[in-house]
């Protein structure tokens, strides 16, 4: 039998009478991501899915790493297969971890007995294997209480499995299972990471970027793409709407006073996706928002901008210290795109002194001026579609 790979799943496992949903979501996810990376057999039992390569020429290393960008497994472990009598387990075990063995200084054996039909229990099991590793490679001790290796065999319904210390995943509830959200995308820190833990949550993003050329240019535009795609990784294929902006904030400076712009603005990008939402079935708007980080970002002014819907707008990010924002970005590998140098449309036409305490009263007051309808109504027009995936 060939290596595999066991997905544990997650927090799947405490679900009730509905766990089967959201297990079959998963398996879904999974069997769409191995897709480009060649044919696989894909089952599950005992909370555990196998993913077992057709042929012998596929990647294993990048399957596993790719198992560890789907939402909704705990840990990714690369396994390998043997019939299920201790001899048999043993000689894998010599076998698969030959190389960890010699490295090691010291090694235990655990034994996890899914199938509780099978006639040893779990601490034989450990210690005839354990007896039978020390004796192939005397030079490397036994030590129960602190080792450097640890020897893993699962005792599962159809094998064995022999495996080292497993592969953290992604962890979160498989994308799809909890509904679709609009999430805004600029081309900065935050916003790639607040869809990120969004989508972690199980639910399906539609990214909305504002594009303001020619204040923001070309290559602006290109790298909400790339940040886009690189979210796929995670979140799956994504369309991203593109939004004309421009003819708002033109309107905007033109005839509202300074102080209100950003608020204004953010109140029009708030009507707009709400609008992108009602047209994809969206049941909510999802912001990279963080509390008192901007002007717009005080109690009072993101109320003034959440007042113009009625979608529940989910901001993950609201009470995140902004390191800890920045080492997500990192994790996930967006900080390095974010930082380029190509400002989106929230920096044109800042205001020298914006309002961080507005009254609602008077933002509606000043945006009174505008034809509200008819701008949501051609930037809603003027929508962009680029396909998101990951290469």
């Amino acid at each position: 039998m060939q290596d595999i790979i066991l997905l544990k799943q997650g927090e799947i496992v405490l679900k009730g009478l509905n766990k089967k949903y959201f297990e079959q979501k998963l398996i879904s996810n999974v069997k769409r991501r191995l897709r480009s990376l060649g044919e696989f057999d894909v089952t599950c039992t005992q909370s555990t899915i196998y993913v077992e390569p057709k042929s012998d020429d596929i990647d294993m290393d990048e399957t596993q790493q790719a198992m560890t960008k789907v939402f909704g497994i705990a840990a990714v472990v690369r396994a390998a297969a043997c019939d299920k009598t201790p001899e048999a387990m043993a000689q894998k075990a010599i076998e698969y971890m030959a190389e960890a063995m010699r490295e090691a200084g010291s090694f235990k054996v655990e034994t996890r007995r899914a199938d509780k039909a099978f006639p040893m229990t779990s601490i034989e099991v450990s210690q005839y294997v354990g007896g039978e590793l020390n004796e192939a490679y005397p030079n490397v001790e036994v030590d129960v209480h602190d080792p450097e290796l640890v020897v893993n065999i699962e005792v599962r319904d159809l094998a064995a499995y022999v495996h080292a210390a497993p592969v953290p995943g992604a962890g979160g509830m498989p994308v799809g299972c909890n509904g679709v959200a609009v999430t805004l995308l600029s081309g900065g820190i935050d916003s790639p990471v607040s869809s990120y833990m969004i989508a972690k949550r199980g639910v399906r993003l539609i990214p909305l970027h504002f594009f303001s050329f020619p204040y923001t240019s070309e290559q602006a535009k290109e790298k909400v793409i790339e940040l886009g795609n690189m979210l796929t990784e995670y979140c799956g294929r994504m369309t991203l709407e593109i939004a004309p902006f421009t003819h708002i904030q033109e309107e905007i400076r033109d005839k509202c006073p300074e102080e209100y712009f950003t608020l204004i603005m953010r109140r029009f990008m708030m009507r707009i996706a709400q609008r992108v939402a009602h047209d994809t079935g969206a049941k909510a708007i999802v912001t990279g928002e963080n509390l008192g980080q901007v002007a717009s970002q005080t109690m009072e002014a993101m109320a003034s901008t959440q007042a113009v819907i009625d979608l529940p707008v989910l901001q993950p990010l609201i009470g995140m210290d902004k390191e800890e924002i920045i080492t997500i970005a990192r994790k996930i590998g967006t900080f390095d795109t974010s930082i380029l140098p190509y400002e989106d449309c929230c920096t044109v036409f800042t205001p020298k002194h914006p309002r961080t305490r507005p009254k609602l009263s008077e933002v509606e007051r000043a945006e009174s001026v505008l034809d509200i309808d008819a701008l949501v109504d051609e930037a809603v027009k003027g929508l962009e579609e680029v396909e998101l995936r990951h290469e």
